[in-house]
């Protein structure tokens, strides 16, 4: 919400500097995000009037300009395109100061001299337009100091606003909440009715009441459109952020900063019939004032005239109904939606407009009628007109229902902390507009205004009541009380050392949307049911992720684009799916290679991740958790065929690991080879306690033994087998060698293990070990079809 200091004051003026002012606001609840000037720094610039216009002899884009100054009349050269007789525009005399440190002289140009300068509105940093002379109107009188004359000593404020305070989407709403923070009178704007001068009301029909529980309406003719909106008008709507297009838009822009209550106008003549807010028909169109082209759906809520749709309701008007230069009568609207009902609309179209901002979050329920005729006399005041009767049509068991809260003095006391003096508290609440409607002993039952949406509980009024009197108010205190170290298992190691393993790796930690879009949902994992969320931030995130490394693989893709090439990322969270009627939810670790091994230097050469990396840096951290990981080749929809891989963890499956599939990587337009691995966490955070086992004094003994083995058999089937057979004194077993080719027969691969045994008490005997060794060869020939290479 961004405003004017100047306007705020008009409301509520409290005795306090600008600063202070901003400090108040903020101590609110209602952080001031920036504090900007309302115009640039400059002097000596002042009202002027341009008497004549002659072309520069020497300049075909240039005039020579005869301006009156309130003192004497200057001759100024200009090569502005809207200059003309009789026009009233800012005049930097001689001497004056413009912004950025510009000082203008008299100087020649072109042969012609010219005292000062005619400014255009960026000139004076005002705005950004630039392509004409600013525009003043007739009453302002030449020789009047500009900056006096427009009020520019003054600040925009734009105050970041939770979403739950709707209410202080408006000048009214900050003024109430600052006036209840400094003790100030405030006074609410209770606008007087308009009479009626015909009787000629709008025809309005609703038939979506629950979504449109209230509409007003009431018809103006007889509208001059071609006037100018009051420069007082234009700034109040340039300070908070919007521009000025006719006087009928400027009006219904001004009661929305002002009341907080979003207004539309119609051309009256372009409504066939009248008006009917009704859902939408699946699929039918609607051209936005935009220019925008919309495909609606049937929760879709829209204003109709009788013949086709005229308005998205609460988001934008159409453009074939809109206010033009040739309106002579207008059918002024104003409603209020159900916020759950309009919430995520306009974002499904792309779209975020200052009336669904407000809309969304809720506005004033008991508010259409008085906007109306705020509007109204505004509108007559500027553009005339002959206003008809209010019509209003209201759902009463669609409003909201008014509440009352039951707050307890010795709640409050406790929650806050202190004693809060239960005048004090009474004196908070109806300066807050909550009113009390029964005092009890204990406390008091309050009524909750109409427009204060984010009040419902005994909670949020002692946040109330804490908010105004000052949290800077309350004691410091220090919390006591007695704690006792939890026993936590040996076996379970901490996130934070996984984290730091997988860093002292060489990876960095990510951390990504839990929403992704449905297509790369579908990609990774396609036999996972999406669950959609209700409420998308946008068609991008609208499912729950059912894996990280959706987010991690765009993350790639966004550094590999920034010239990143060698990156290691790791993330922990949770996944979601859908059990049922049920949505589980799963703690992951999930981690991705990509680019080259090592970094670039004289030593490491180019090579780039593959497969086994990935596999190496997961078991070296399977060592860490205590965890002796598992590999068996099974295929997985976003990895390679032929390089992926499930792993297990005492026999149970706990993840994926592999290169990632050639269809997504150019679906991601990837370079280069990408590995990922994820694991459950829950599994692998519970491992095994390292017990100490004693060093043998014996020499080891070592037996290489090459076996020739089905291709399609996996190496860890030959390791379980050897380690089975090889007994209890096997300290290690090694592959150190694979080989198919010449002398191995086609479909068999040869593997070379090298086993080493020791004895923790003798050394073991030459006939002991070729036992041992036979007993390994025999258990792999017998069980896995393997034969002795020769």
């Amino acid at each position: 919400m961004k405003f004017s200091e100047q306007w705020l004051r008009e409301w509520v003026n409290p005795r306090m500097s600008s600063n202070e002012l901003v400090q108040a606001i903020t101590m609110a609840g209602l952080e001031v995000d920036e504090v900007e000037p309302v115009a640039g720094a400059f002097e000596g610039v002042v009202v002027g009037e341009v008497t004549a216009v002659e072309p520069h002899p020497e300049a075909d884009k240039l005039s020579l300009c005869r301006v009156w100054d309130g003192r004497e009349t200057l001759d100024v050269v200009c090569g502005a395109p809207n200059v003309r007789g009789g026009l009233r525009v800012p005049l930097a005399r001689p001497g004056a100061s413009l912004p950025g440190g510009m000082s203008i002289q008299r100087t020649e140009v072109r042969g012609q001299t010219s005292n000062g300068m005619l400014c255009a509105e960026s000139e004076l940093a005002l705005s950004d337009a630039a392509e004409g002379l600013m525009e003043l109107p007739s009453e302002a009188e030449p020789g009047a100091d500009l900056r006096q004359w427009l009020q520019l000593d003054d600040q925009s404020l734009d105050v970041d606003l939770t979403p739950n305070r709707s209410d202080c989407l408006s000048i009214r709403g900050v003024a109430r909440d600052l006036g209840a923070l400094t003790e100030e009178p405030f006074e609410d704007l209770v606008p007087d009715p308009v009479p009626a001068t015909h009787s000629e009301i709008p025809s309005i029909r609703v038939d979506a009441a629950a979504a449109c529980p209230r509409y007003v309406g009431r018809i103006i003719r007889n509208v001059n459109v071609a006037v100018e909106t009051p420069v007082w008008m234009k700034e109040r709507l340039r300070r908070s952020g919007i521009r000025s297009i006719d006087p009928v838009v400027d009006v219904t822009n001004y009661v929305m900063l002002e009341l907080g209550q979003p207004m539309h106008a119609f051309d009256r003549a372009h409504v066939q019939g009248g008006i009917v807010v009704r859902m939408a028909s699946e699929g039918e169109k609607l051209t936005l004032l935009d220019g925008q082209e919309l495909t609606l759906r049937t929760d879709n809520l829209v204003i109709a005239d009788h013949s086709r749709p005229v308005a998205l309701a609460g988001i934008m008007g159409g453009e074939g109904s809109g206010v033009s230069e040739k309106t002579r009568d207008i059918v002024l609207e104003s409603a209020f939606f159900d916020p759950v009902g309009l919430a995520g609309k306009a974002r499904a179209h792309g779209l975020h407009t200052d009336s669904s901002h407000r809309f969304e979050r809720g506005v004033d329920w008991r508010l259409q009628r008085a906007a109306t005729e705020r509007a109204t006399a505004l509108l007559l005041s500027i553009v005339g007109g002959e206003p008809g009767e209010v019509i209003e049509v209201v759902s009463e068991q669609h409003l909201p229902a008014q509440q009352t809260v039951h707050l307890r003095e010795e709640r409050v006391n406790a929650v806050l902390g202190m004693t809060i003096d239960r005048t004090t508290a009474e004196e908070i609440l109806a300066r807050l507009g909550l009113r009390v409607v029964h005092l009890y002993r204990d406390g008091w039952e309050v009524e909750v205004p109409s427009f204060r949406f984010d009040i419902a509980l005994e909670v949020d009024l002692i946040e109330e009541i804490g908010r105004i009197y000052g949290y800077n108010r309350m004691p410091v205190t220090e919390p006591e009380g007695r704690l006792r170290l939890r026993a936590e298992p040996e076996s379970r190691r901490p996130l934070d050392r996984v984290r730091d393993h997988l860093v002292a790796l060489g990876y960095q930690e990510a951390i990504t949307y839990s929403f992704i879009s449905p297509e790369r949902q579908k990609q990774v994992t396609p036999n996972a049911e999406g669950i959609e969320l209700a409420n998308p931030i946008s068609a991008d995130m609208a499912v729950m992720r059912s894996s990280l490394w959706p987010g991690l693989l765009e993350t790639l893709a966004y550094n590999q684009k920034r010239q990143q090439h060698r990156v290691r990322l790791f993330e922990t969270g949770l996944r979601f799916e859908r059990q049922g009627q049920a949505i589980e939810q799963e703690g992951m670790l999930s981690a991705l290679l990509s680019g080259p091994v090592a970094s670039e230097n004289w030593v490491n050469g180019n090579r780039e991740v593959d497969f086994y990396d990935a596999k190496g840096d997961l078991e070296s951290l399977g060592a860490m958790l205590g965890q002796n990981f598992r590999f068996a080749r099974e295929r997985h929809p976003a990895l390679h065929p032929g390089q992926s891989a499930r792993v297990y963890s005492e026999g149970q499956p706990v993840g994926w690991i592999g290169t990632l599939h050639p269809g997504i990587q150019k679906s991601l337009d990837l370079n280069g080879n990408v590995c990922l691995y994820e694991l459950s966490l829950e599994t692998v955070l519970n491992g095994h306690v390292p017990h100490f086992k004693a060093f043998s004094k014996f020499p080891e003994v070592r037996r290489d033994l090459a076996m020739l083995v089905d291709e399609e058999t996996e190496w860890a089937a030959v390791e379980n087998v050897a380690r089975e057979a090889a007994g209890e004194l096997l300290t290690g077993l090694r592959v150190f060698d694979v080989y198919q080719g010449e002398h191995v027969k086609e479909g068999c691969r040869s593997l070379a293990l090298s086993l080493f045994w020791q004895h923790p008490e003798r050394t073991l005997g030459d006939a002991e070990v070729q036992e041992l060794l036979d007993g390994v060869t025999n258990a792999l020939s017998t069980r896995l079809g393997a034969q002795l290479r020769s």
